[in-house]
């Protein structure tokens, strides 16, 4: 795993999820469009900031349960991914939600995508390259 440590400092970090359907599709998030808000209004992976005082793991536990109303076992961890601006915990878990119950705190909706769909969408965060990279170790 790559050092988080620039010029003695932490980068900030973050995590996130990959739920897979049984129909080889990836879940994804249309983000608010809140003024201000970074990647307004662009697909993105579910996730959120580790805060100080907790574990990636913990952290995705806690941001699905305050989204989503999930209550996730520890999922799976993909990869750690080292961006210029953080370090991205990529944790994934097979999953058939229902999106149409779920009822979000955060972002206007849920999708479905495919592989072909997600790849030609340019996603918040950088997220492309690992989602592409997210199909081909799942093919």
């Amino acid at each position: 795993m790559d050092s988080p440590l620039i010029s003695g400092a932490m980068k900030p970090r973050g995590c996130s999820i990959v739920f897979l359907n049984r129909r080889n599709q990836i879940l994804l998030l249309l983000r608010d469009e809140k003024p201000g808000l970074p990647c307004a209004g662009m697909w993105d992976l579910p996730g959120g900031h580790v805060e100080a005082d907790e574990t990636p793991e913990q952290c995705i536990v806690r941001e699905m349960d305050e989204e989503m109303g999930l209550t996730l076992c520890p999922p799976a961890l993909f990869q750690v991914v080292a961006f210029d601006d953080r370090t991205e915990y990529v944790f994934w878990q097979p999953s058939d939600l229902d999106i149409h119950a779920i009822v979000l705190t955060e972002g206007q909706c849920l999708k479905w995508f495919d592989r072909d769909e997600a790849c030609g969408t340019v996603l918040a965060f950088g997220f492309n390259q690992l989602v592409e990279a997210f199909f081909a170790a799942m093919a």
